[in-house]
């Protein structure tokens, strides 16, 4: 017998989240397992290395859509960039080949002798073609989401360690309209369901149904992200901000009002397994592009030979693990109609995809912006992975051959953080699940 009745129904709502998993043969209870007790912590540890904690990102781009009337004023909406010298001089420099061993020492060892204009005259004409060709993205893997142009003046280094993900008190119409803007218009929700400019109803998760599994997938990725960030603000919640100190921490209301099955209508659990779905698609991501990271040329390049390589090995390690999984999306179940309706279907979900990437540019947080861009754009790279299988079973075995699929440091970095951020939510929910149960 529960003391409060709204803890009962919070607890009952997580319970439910139990079983399979629509559209895949996985369960809940595998995947808890799997990450909680395998992968987090190792996929954390991977996170706080400066390849992955340096990311440049564009925040100052305007919002293609509509007028934004003002950015938020909150102090902790701002994102603090980094200074020039806070970045690792690998990572800075633009002369310095982000994934080729050989490159960049060829590279390093001109610069060492004073020689800054001596790459292009001291590698052979194969070598510099290969060089110029590592430097491009993929031509024949085609994006899902805007990747930002990290040569652009206004793009900037940010330590994400010290811009966490958490609650900012961003919200109101302006936030809700973000949303209500990819739900609306680029879900394929069916136009004889409308979702009203409420937060508790316009994360609905009805709508899908009778739809093709790949429409039907898409809006479980968007519902699933949503779900995510609704949880990593839950998690890291201002709950005391006095003069001489802020405190962050769980916040077993908030998580309610955006998941408790009665205050949700029910469908705070369908959020939820939406979440589960989504860290099963990024996963898969993950296992299918071990090969583009097992090259013998890729590094993940800072300028520190040692620890490139000790990061390295990490990053294979985590990947190694996620291709063990036993229960993996199999994503050849989709666009496996005719094959022009099914060309057209794929370019219609990338198209809109974009689009929701997009929409990023016109988040008035900052912070909220930031985190925003770096998580579609990792879910993008995940797609563009999973439809990419061809590209990659065709990678070359020599450095000097241009490969045939590529991801930038920008692409590399948004994946792997984008997923930690899905990892900790499905650890998170374990933390709730205990939170709950004590209040009962």
């Amino acid at each position: 017998c529960c003391t409060l009745l709204e803890s009962c129904a919070c607890v009952l709502c997580l319970m439910k989240v139990t079983g399979d998993l629509d559209d895949c043969t996985c369960d809940v209870e595998t995947i808890d397992r799997f990450n909680n007790d395998q992968l987090f912590s190792k996929l954390q540890t991977l996170l706080e290395s400066d390849y992955f904690r340096f990311y440049k990102v564009n925040l100052n781009k305007a919002c293609p859509f509509w007028t934004v009337r003002s950015h938020c004023g909150l102090k902790d909406c701002a994102v603090q960039p980094c200074s020039p010298n806070e970045v690792p001089e690998g990572l800075r420099s633009s002369s310095h080949n982000k994934y080729s061993a050989e490159l960049n020492e060829q590279s390093v060892e001109c610069e060492q002798a004073g020689h800054l204009g001596a790459v292009d005259v001291s590698l052979s004409d194969e070598t510099r073609e290969a060089l110029l060709n590592w430097s491009k993205h993929d031509d024949e893997a085609e994006r899902f989401c805007v990747v930002d142009d990290e040569e652009s003046p206004d793009s900037q280094y940010v330590d994400l360690l010290l811009n966490p993900e958490r609650f900012t008190a961003y919200r109101g119409p302006e936030a809700w309209q973000i949303w209500n803007s990819i739900y609306e218009e680029n879900c394929f929700k069916p136009y004889t369901i409308k979702r009203p400019l409420i937060p508790n109803l316009f994360h609905s998760s009805s709508g899908s149904e009778g739809q093709c599994v790949e429409k039907r997938a898409f809006y479980r990725l968007i519902s699933g992200l949503h779900a995510s960030i609704n949880i990593h603000l839950s998690a890291r919640y201002l709950l005391d901000d006095s003069w001489f100190q802020k405190k962050w921490g769980h916040n077993v209301s908030e998580f309610r009002q955006r998941f408790d099955s009665e205050l949700t209508a029910g469908e705070g659990p369908k959020r939820l397994r939406n979440l589960y779905f989504l860290f099963l698609i990024e996963l898969r991501a993950l296992a299918k592009a071990l090969p583009v990271f097992q090259q013998p040329s890729f590094r993940l390049y800072t300028g520190r030979p040692e620890e490139d390589r000790r990061h390295k090995e990490q990053l294979l390690h985590i990947l190694q693990l996620a291709r063990s999984f036993p229960l993996h999306f199999d994503e050849t179940s989709l666009f496996a109609g005719d094959e022009k309706e099914a060309a057209k279907l794929k370019e219609d979900i990338r198209l809109a995809f974009l689009n929701i990437s997009r929409i990023m540019d016109c988040v008035g947080c900052f912070k909220c912006r930031l985190w925003g861009k770096l998580q579609t754009q990792g879910l993008g790279t995940a797609l563009k992975i999973l439809f990419s299988e061809r590209q990659i079973e065709a990678l070359p075995t020599s450095s000097s051959k241009r490969p045939s699929f590529q991801l930038s440091r920008q692409e590399i970095s948004s994946l792997l953080n984008a997923f930690g951020r899905i990892s900790t939510s499905i650890r998170e929910l374990q933390n709730f699940r205990s939170l709950l149960a004590e209040e009962r």
